[in-house]
């Protein structure tokens, strides 16, 4: 049958039409098979981001829908049950901040007049390099080592200004896993912090014993006995004063041990220093373990946070510093660490930094600084000694000692995960599960209702 081009066409483009409707509907009855057998499945919180689109492409569930619920922080967990608790006598002593004796966040007044002459000296808010603001940092290195360290003195510590200490462990532990080391150790119990930070840098996180929870003081013969048992050039996770959670610091006689004992295993010590200035009121007694190790020939790393005892919580200020052997050294050892900050968080913020470097480059500034520092070390030790006075006048059987002779922001206070439950639901107490107590929390108005209903928990014994 003869047809004219038009008609020829229009034929084919029929043809055409039917095979794709025949197309179409052989792919919705695939389509309503793939969905009546993914509907009865959830997502596994393994299954890669390409598989979960696939899912949502078919399925047309939510891109999210294969995330499961992460478990609460145990500190902000605690903060939203104190907040939601309706008794006028409940108490948080679980916060690792400061408070004054009223219960308030206190800032120093030093930092108010700090931040006054920033604001009246119009300072701009560009970028800080890589490595922060060198002044900072200078001061920074000054404060912990001290001003007449040698290795800084010849040049041989490289640091950077980080995110506060947490970013600058962080940092450290990336480093530490691209350049062959495999396992921390930490201390055990340490700042519950650690061990995720430094799990996702990549390292393997291994304990060493530290704190007798039986005698409520340093485990120090295991301490040393673990430590001659690491694996020659491990790094070790020291805490350079007021050790979070126990506050149990080694002695000055103790830590020489320890030095001697790191050398010998040729170990890489890792300070983690949170509490310069806070812990005793002394800037330069808290910083002694770090310097005697410097003295003592250690190529040591430290990290430095400024929340505590600047009071600076909020504005991340902190430095990581690498004790070299050498200029050039230290120059190789700077810019590795540069490697890592820049695609975490390519540079940090400047406002803190500006704050502690006014202080600290102001004699003046320093001396009101130190003072006012030892004044919330004072108001913390007074009331360790009234917390522990008013156990004891209740007639515990058990043995306070240790709330004073710890040292810093927390007492590890010897309760038990349900003791410390039966604080919270009886008493409205917040402290976290291992029974840390931030001394900070305890003031005047109610250290006798505290040390009260730690008696009734604890039966008196």
């Amino acid at each position: 049958m003869f047809l004219r081009p038009a008609a020829q066409d229009l034929l084919r483009r029929t043809a055409d039409i039917g095979v794709l409707r025949t197309t179409a509907s052989n792919l919705r009855g695939a389509r309503s098979a793939v969905v009546s057998t993914t509907s009865t499945c959830t997502p596994s919180p393994r299954r890669g981001f390409a598989d979960a689109a696939s899912a949502t492409a078919v399925g047309n569930t939510s891109h999210w829908a294969h995330f499961n619920m992460a478990p609460p922080d145990p500190i902000i967990g605690l903060n939203e049950a104190y907040n939601k608790d309706d008794s006028p006598d409940k108490v948080n002593v679980g916060v690792g901040a400061y408070r004054c004796d009223q219960g308030a966040p206190y800032v120093l007044p030093v930092v108010r007049e700090a931040e006054k002459a920033i604001i009246a000296e119009g300072m701009d808010h560009e970028y800080s390099g890589i490595a922060g603001d060198p002044d900072f940092v200078n001061l920074a290195l000054k404060f912990v080592y001290g001003d007449d360290c040698a290795a800084l003195r010849e040049k041989r510590v490289a640091g950077v200004q980080t995110l506060s200490g947490t970013g600058g462990l962080r940092v450290f532990g990336e480093t530490l896993a691209t350049f062959g080391h495999k396992h921390i150790y930490v201390p055990n119990p340490t700042w519950g912090n650690h061990i995720p930070i430094f799990t996702n840098a990549g390292l393997e996180v291994r304990k060493y014993r530290y704190y007798d929870n039986d005698t409520c003081s340093l485990d120090f013969s295991n301490l040393i006995d673990d430590m001659r048992a690491m694996p020659e050039g491990s790094c070790i996770l020291l805490h350079a004063c007021a050790h979070n959670p126990t506050g149990m610091d080694p002695t000055v006689d103790q830590w020489k041990d320890i030095s001697d004992v790191a050398l010998e295993r040729n170990l890489l010590p890792f300070f983690d220093s949170a509490y310069q200035g806070f812990a005793s009121g002394d800037a330069r007694k808290d910083a002694a373990a770090v310097r005697m190790f410097v003295e003592e020939g250690h190529n040591i790393a430290v990290v430095q946070s400024f929340s505590k005892n600047f009071g600076l919580y909020g504005q991340r200020v902190g430095a990581l510093s690498v004790v070299a052997a050498e200029p050039d050294e230290a120059s190789r050892v700077l810019s590795q660490l540069k490697v890592h900050i820049r695609p975490s968080y390519s540079n940090p913020p400047r406002h803190g930094a500006r704050i502690v470097t006014k202080i600290l480059a102001d004699p003046e500034k320093t001396n009101d600084f130190v003072d006012q520092c030892m004044g919330m070390a004072k108001r913390i030790d007074g009331m360790r000694y009234e917390l522990r006075q008013a156990l004891e006048g209740l007639g515990s059987s058990r043995s306070w000692d240790h709330v004073t002779s710890q040292i810093g922001m927390f007492a590890y206070s010897g309760l038990t995960k349900d003791q410390v439950v039966a604080l919270r639901e009886k008493h409205h107490i917040y402290c976290t599960l291992d029974g840390r107590i931030s001394m900070a929390g305890v003031t005047s108005n109610n250290v006798e209702y505290i040390a009260r209903a730690i008696h009734d928990v604890t039966g008196g014994k």
